[in-house]
């Protein structure tokens, strides 16, 4: 339950759930809210309290810290939490400041690696290393007295638990909480010097972060020593270097040679110099190749330049076996992985002489641009982001074909969770998600899993991006809802599925909440939109049958994935971010259908499916247009037990069916007869009456 208290004029959101205990029933919620009434009243101008959203989130984060609290409300069930202390880091970290050897007021950590990653090598955690929250989207600054992290809705409910008293947790998105480039402006003293490691912000961002920082006197401050390197030591993971494979054609569906083609006709148009290459999955995309240096993702470490007339590879050559250089050709020159920042820096000269410029990618790391020089680059989304993006007929089928056994190995594993709760059998989460990935193992082409299984029973369930752990995992509880949200990595395909069901008879508020999530996925499943819409513009879709009920949540409707590459993938996506506004949906396109519901200290729903943007016939063609709809490619079956019938029209009754049956048709010729699988998706896909 999330209780909210008027402050003057302010939202202040106790998250007493969020701490584990019931209102009602804690003598520990009692004690804060006479110690938030005692501050309230002690503080002679109330007004600080109100207009301070961070003095509010530090008030929280201290009594969090104090109580060590527990998240589930079942005492036997119930684990510790345990926020890593960085008092000593941020000592370390900030004996570095004024007084040190680097005269700064303040150092931003982001989450991202020198290539802009969401997810990266355990080397290059140094946001989660400093403030112990291990989420994949944040950002850590860090000033000579205050600590603030930074972070959207998915992930409220982790951070907040993850975080230890020396940290305040700034909520993106809410009502009077900057971003974190307005915290340095508006927070810091004028005149302040922010550093940052040049590699790990992009360079765009940087320009703008100077220029707002300029107008109050302050400065932005480029450092080459990571100063969370420092901190960590001899401690930090090394660096990986996996050897790199080979993606063969009959996955690719399209040559190296001619995917760089294209990339050069696109540069030929505006006679540019040449393209820089640093994200991961591109550089993995544009030469067929796939690697396994980042958890769960299929990339390698390296940087690329295309001309008219060379490329270049920069990677550490103990990558490369021989079929690797006789894939690529002798046309591709191999240079060592740190040697982009000086070949760029060599030829700053000719690109003034020649009068071109370099292209990089809007999220191109500062330190790229500043070792091109900033005069010689322009900034423009990556043509291979776009193209990549459009999976081709042989991509399109491998994914189709891996979903089928993928489907499989989920429907198995729900079978047997359900025969082990039958034999009595108690098992934890991690129980769970270790058996699901052994269904996946068995399955053809599978090559691993394409992100941390989210194995969240009850309360978990309402941490949106809930890892369980070994040592302080729930028991998975048949009486409770069990949210599981998991994908595989497969030579054909990438995968990422949500189901949300229960084990044994769910209320009838979980059924109207479940119900609700499920039409507005319908929606989205069934829509059709003329050609050039984006998905800012069908997030609406999706939440129209929560709003009905005056609920919603806290993240996107759903984002690209990749074809064995990232499971999160640009540059399109269904949300309410005006930033998906930005490119439409295209046939070809895969994206998420993945609305959800969530209440802290309760139960989390969330369905999700993976579908392909195709085109449709209709009646009519306005203006030529041309009109779009989707194709679902998931097909496990979604729980008829937990919906509320009464609150369907019957277009939305029939798809439940015509969907169960699809997935009955399609899926079972994958599982073995007479087992426990199929005797599980049989019933699961009988019609709703």
């Amino acid at each position: 339950m999330v209780i909210v208290e008027e402050v003057v004029g302010l939202r202040l959101d106790r998250r007493i759930n969020w701490l584990g205990f019931h209102l009602t029933k804690s003598w520990h919620a009692k004690i804060f809210m006479i110690f938030l009434n005692f501050i309230r009243t002690f503080t002679p101008e109330r007004i600080i309290i109100a207009q301070n959203t961070r003095l509010t989130a530090r008030l929280l984060n201290t009594y969090t810290s104090i109580l060590k609290p527990k998240t589930m409300a079942n005492d036997k069930d119930a684990f510790e939490v345990k926020a890593v202390n960085t008092t000593e880091r941020l000592a370390k970290l900030r004996s570095l400041f004024q007084g040190g050897d680097y005269d700064i007021t303040a150092y931003v950590i982001p989450s991202e690696d020198a290539h802009q990653s969401e997810y990266t090598a355990s080397c290059d955690a140094r946001r989660a290393f400093i403030s112990g929250f291990t989420g994949s989207a944040g950002l850590a600054v860090v000033s000579t007295k205050d600590a603030a992290l930074f972070t959207d809705g998915r992930y409220f409910l982790q951070a907040s638990k993850q975080l230890d008293h020396n940290w305040t947790l700034m909520k993106q998105g809410l009502p009077d909480v900057p971003t974190w480039q307005e915290y340095l402006v508006q927070d810091l003293p004028k005149g302040s010097k922010i550093g940052i490691d040049p590699t790990l912000i992009m360079a765009n961002d940087a320009k703008a972060l100077k220029e707002s920082l300029g107008k109050i006197g302050s400065s932005l401050v480029s450092i080459e020593n990571n100063l969370v390197d420092l901190v960590w030591g001899d401690a930090r993971p090394s660096r990986p270097c996996n050897p790199v494979i080979v993606l063969p054609l009959k996955y690719a569906g399209r040559s190296h040679t001619d995917k760089i083609a294209k990339l050069r006709e696109e540069l030929s148009k505006e006679n540019y110099y040449g393209f820089v290459v640093s994200a991961l999955d591109e550089i993995a995309w544009l030469f067929n190749l796939r690697g396994s240096d980042v958890q769960y993702n299929p990339v390698f470490f390296a940087y690329a330049l295309i001309t008219k007339n060379d490329i270049v590879l920069y990677i550490d050559e103990n990558k490369l076996s021989d079929e690797i250089k006789d894939h690529l050709g002798s046309s591709i020159r191999f240079r060592p992985y740190y040697s982009v920042f000086e070949d760029l820096r060599n030829l700053q000269d000719k690109f003034k002489s020649d009068n071109q410029k370099l292209l990089i990618s809007t999220r191109t790391s500062f330190a790229l641009a500043l070792a091109a020089g900033e005069e010689n680059i322009e900034t423009t989304r990556s043509p291979i982001l776009d193209a990549k993006a459009i999976k081709n007929e042989v991509e399109l089928e491998g994914i189709r074909k891996c979903h089928l056994r993928d489907a499989a190995a989920v429907i198995n594993y729900f079978a047997w969770l359900e025969e082990q709760f039958a034999a009595g059998k108690k098992l934890s989460e991690i129980d769970g998600a270790d058996r699901l990935e052994k269904f996946r193992a068995e399955q053809e082409d599978f090559v691993g899993l394409s992100f941390d299984t989210i194995s969240a029973s009850g309360p978990n369930g309402a941490i949106i991006h809930y890892k369980p752990e070994p040592e302080t995992c729930a028991k998975i509880d048949p009486n409770l809802l069990y949210l599981c949200d998991s994908g595989g990595q497969y030579k054909n395909g990438t995968t990422d599925v949500t189901r949300t069901i229960h084990f044994g008879t769910p209320t009838a508020q979980e059924k109207r909440a479940f119900t609700r999530v499920l039409q507005g996925h319908i929606a989205i499943d069934r829509a059709i939109f003329p050609k050039g819409t984006t998905g800012y513009l069908l997030d609406v879709f999706a939440r129209a049958p929560l709003w009905r009920d005056g609920l919603d949540f806290r993240h996107g409707t759903g984002h690209g994935v990749g074809c064995y590459l990232n499971v999160h993938e640009g540059p399109h996506g269904i949300g309410s971010r005006i930033t998906f506004n930005e490119v439409p949906l295209q046939a070809g396109m895969t994206v998420t259908n993945e609305p959800g519901y969530y209440e802290d200290g309760k139960f989390g729903i969330r369905i999700e499916t993976l579908v392909f943007v195709r085109e449709v016939e209709t009646p009519h063609n306005f203006d030529d247009r041309g009109f779009l709809g989707f194709e679902h490619i998931t097909l496990v079956p979604i729980q008829t037990k937990l919906i509320d019938a009464s609150l369907l029209d019957p277009i939305e009754h029939k798809w439940i069916n015509d969907y169960n049956a699809e997935c009955l048709q399609k899926v079972s010729p994958f599982l073995e007869q007479n087992s426990s699988g199929l005797r599980w998706l049989e019933r699961e896909a009988a019609a709703l009456k």
